[in-house]
């Protein structure tokens, strides 16, 4: 922990247990008995901590006689990236739902987030005036079979869907099993064995036409097996099959992308030019396509040659446009 968490773990040890030996500081804090001395007086001579060492009973705790003087203060305590973040994502979240049945239960949270937000020496308008959370290209059609999909996942019953695919522009009827929602670049999917294709499919809940719940078992299909044919490639469209695509990256770019992950199996180097390649498995390039396209010419697909010639393709597409 760093100085300051050190400051309120101290200041709550001596509210706590009244009395601290130094050992059970040292064996709290994990720090070195210099460590810990220097962390004391700096509460006592810098911030008016009004500690003191009780020689009889073997222990440092507060002083109980008032004394006059500067008032006792800890520093400002903030929450780091990852926390506000999702402070402030659950606060956004909470205070977009629609009033229904759970209007009773998220008032009292979203009132519990504000005080969390609040505890800080900013306050929680403060915050989140000058702290913005933003969710890019999510698709705002509104989920009206979203109740029912999920109910379908919880009492672990089939659907039947009429379903479009956009890349054909397609409805077509089918029976699934659901297995597990998926919430995925602010988009909401649908895990679900497909008995009309006999695999594993993720299905978009905003392309759903129709939805009827059948009171028929779904299949059940395992965490492993879904992890296998969903997880093993890149992004939501995945596959059994996969392929390894090979990127190079420009030096510029390089600097931004070798932070990025873009799957749990990628790999990386930095070659003596500068560039960066990164290598990951994918299976159905769908996603990846364009995600490789945002970087124009900044990247180039080395590798499988089918994915370099999809992307060159659509660059020569685009190129012709702005003949």
């Amino acid at each position: 922990m760093d100085r300051t968490e050190r400051f309120y773990r101290i200041d709550q040890l001596l509210h706590d247990r009244k009395l601290v030996p130094f050992s059970v500081f040292l064996d709290e804090l994990g720090v070195s008995p210099a460590t810990l001395k220097r962390d004391l007086e700096y509460l006592r001579s810098r911030l008016h901590a009004p500690i003191e060492w009780d020689r009889d009973a073997g222990g440092y705790r507060f002083a109980t006689a008032k004394k006059h003087g500067p008032r006792y203060e800890l520093p400002g305590l903030w929450f780091n990236a990852s926390e506000i973040h999702a402070l402030l994502t659950m606060q956004h979240l909470l205070a977009g739902i629609e009033p229904g049945l759970l209007g009773p239960h998220v008032k009292p949270l979203l009132s519990r987030l504000h005080a969390l937000l609040d505890s800080t020496d900013h306050s929680a308008q403060e915050i989140a005036k000058r702290i913005r959370i933003l969710h890019m290209a999510s698709r705002k059609a509104q989920l009206a079979h979203f109740e029912l999909v999920a109910t379908a996942v919880l009492r672990r019953k089939r659907l039947h869907l009429q379903y479009l695919t956009r890349s054909r522009n397609e409805v077509t009827e089918r029976d699934v099993s659901p297995q597990r929602l998926v919430h995925y670049r602010d988009n909401w999917y649908l895990d679900a064995w497909c008995h009309l294709r006999k695999d594993v499919r993720s299905f978009a809940i905003d392309a759903i036409r129709k939805a009827a719940l059948l009171e028929v078992a779904a299949k059940e299909v395992s965490d492993n097996v879904l992890d296998a044919v969903l997880g093993s490639g890149y992004g939501i469209f995945s596959g059994k099959k996969t392929t390894v695509a090979t990127l190079r990256f420009t030096p510029q770019r390089a600097l931004w992308v070798a932070l990025e992950s873009w799957h749990p199996k990628q790999k990386s180097r930095i070659e003596k030019d500068g560039c960066y390649v990164l290598e990951f498995p994918y299976s159905d390039d769908r996603e990846l396509v364009g995600d490789i396209l945002r970087h124009g010419a900044e990247v180039e697909v080395v590798g499988p040659a089918g994915l370099r010639e999809r992307v060159a393709g659509e660059l020569r597409k685009a190129a012709s446009r702005y003949r």
